[in-house]
């Protein structure tokens, strides 16, 4: 069993960094994009929150969410129950970059997958990437 994690580990990094390689040439960077995603999945949200949600200090936060705001991927809003609270809330800028990072990437995907993999295998792969799913849902 532990050479087959570490198969798997390995193989998923190396996926990841390809898959990193192959976004398009954007200003966002990956950590901003990380915080665009968790702000479209889970909607608006204090900053306290979403650093808890990408596991980063507050004031690493405070840079990223400037340049995010500055680039009018996201807004501050105030909170509906109390006014004091801002929110995070992503755009519809933001969530075109979303879009855009995620068609490039699908592309290559698809592409490499046609090549390399019979149908079958692809079958395997997808049913391989639906377990991978449940275990990081862990």
């Amino acid at each position: 069993m532990p050479d087959s994690t570490a198969t798997i580990a390995r193989a998923v990094l190396q996926l990841a960094r390809r898959l990193r390689a192959e976004r398009p040439q954007s200003a966002v960077s990956l950590s901003g994009l990380g915080l665009l995603n968790t702000l479209h999945r889970e909607g608006p949200m204090p900053a306290a929150r979403l650093a808890e949600a990408e596991r980063l200090q507050p004031q690493s936060l405070t840079r990223l969410i400037a340049r995010l705001e500055t680039d009018g991927l996201v807004v501050r809003t105030r909170g509906e129950v109390d006014r004091r609270t801002l929110l995070l809330e992503i755009t519809a800028a933001g969530r075109a970059v979303i879009s855009q990072d995620m068609t490039a990437r699908r592309a290559w995907l698809a592409s490499a997958m046609d090549a390399a993999l019979t149908v079958k295998e692809q079958a395997e792969l997808a049913r391989a990437a639906e377990l991978m799913q449940r275990l990081a849902g862990l």
